[in-house]
């Protein structure tokens, strides 16, 4: 397609995309205060100030006016995007998908399923481990202090942390993702295994919101097992489409044709006829030219 055919598939795209968003996020809005009590149930909430002595517990409260309402639109938009996440993701594949061939088009429908169970895995484990990394930082307290924690601030802190293990979860389908489009080879894969093991580390702690390593671990952990296992699907997958390369090409794609021009012989000296011997003639031609 023309460069304004693909930037007007890419609009259509983004634009079903984001009403998907929409459409879910404003009937999550309806039920917010669900939504509020969920997120920060990982939060041991104190009946009084006297019990948060040493930072057992914590009270969760709004600190300005307008915090219920900033609050409220936040966790519907956070809702509208985990839950439409099939419906993005497939946009966004679906955009990527016609610049493939026949046979690898079922990927598109493959890459959807694989990627909402992969999102969903690291945000609930997220959510399992945030109640020890928040009792791990309010330990930290010292006696004779109250932890009083902005209802905003904790839902920041756990939108955060559902994103973070969420999208990293994605990090080993996108790198299988490139190797089916042919970009990365799953041998070179393998040999960043020493980088890749590092850095997943690195970013686990960088990335978390929490300051202890239960959070790091549990983000890079899993992580460095989903690269691997992209390591050995790429290695299947190239043995697989060298042996398709070796059958020939499919029905819808050009086969190898050698373009290199082939040496000519040089040119034969063109012979006069008997008739074309006349003195007014040069090689046959009536004149020089």
């Amino acid at each position: 397609m023309p460069l304004v055919e693909h930037l007007r598939e890419l609009r259509n795209r983004l634009a079903k995309a984001v009403l998907a968003i929409v459409v879910v996020s404003v009937v999550a809005a309806f039920y917010s205060e669900q939504l509020m009590q969920f997120l920060a149930e990982p939060v041991p909430k104190c009946d009084s100030l006297t019990n948060s002595d040493g930072g057992n517990c914590a009270i969760v409260s709004f600190n300005t006016l307008t915090s219920p309402f900033t609050t409220t639109i936040k966790v519907s938009l956070m809702a509208g995007l985990v839950v439409s996440s099939p419906v993005w993701l497939y946009q966004l594949w679906a955009f990527v998908a016609p610049g493939l061939h026949r046979h690898e088009k079922k990927y598109t429908y493959i890459f959807t399923l694989a990627a909402v169970p992969l999102f969903a895995g690291g945000a609930l484990l997220s959510y399992v481990i945030l109640p020890v990394s928040i009792k791990v930082l309010l330990s930290l307290t010292p006696g004779g202090s109250a932890n009083i924690l902005s209802l905003d601030e904790v839902l920041d802190f756990t939108i955060r942390m559902v994103l973070v293990f969420g999208l990293a979860f994605e990090l080993p389908l996108l790198l299988i993702m490139l190797n089916m489009v042919g970009i990365v080879s799953g041998r070179r894969m393998a040999g960043w295994w020493r980088g890749v093991v590092m850095g997943v580390f690195v970013f686990g702690a960088v990335a978390t919101p929490t300051t202890d390593p239960v959070g790091m671990l549990a983000l890079s952990g899993p992580i460095v097992v989903l690269y691997f296992f992209a390591v050995g699907f790429s290695l299947l997958n190239d043995r697989r489409r060298a042996r398709k390369e070796a059958e020939g090409p499919a029905d819808d794609e050009a086969s190898e044709l050698n373009h290199i021009p082939e040496a000519v012989a040089p040119a034969e000296p063109v012979s006069a006829l008997p008739e074309q011997t006349t003195r007014d003639r040069v090689n046959g031609y009536d004149d020089v030219t």
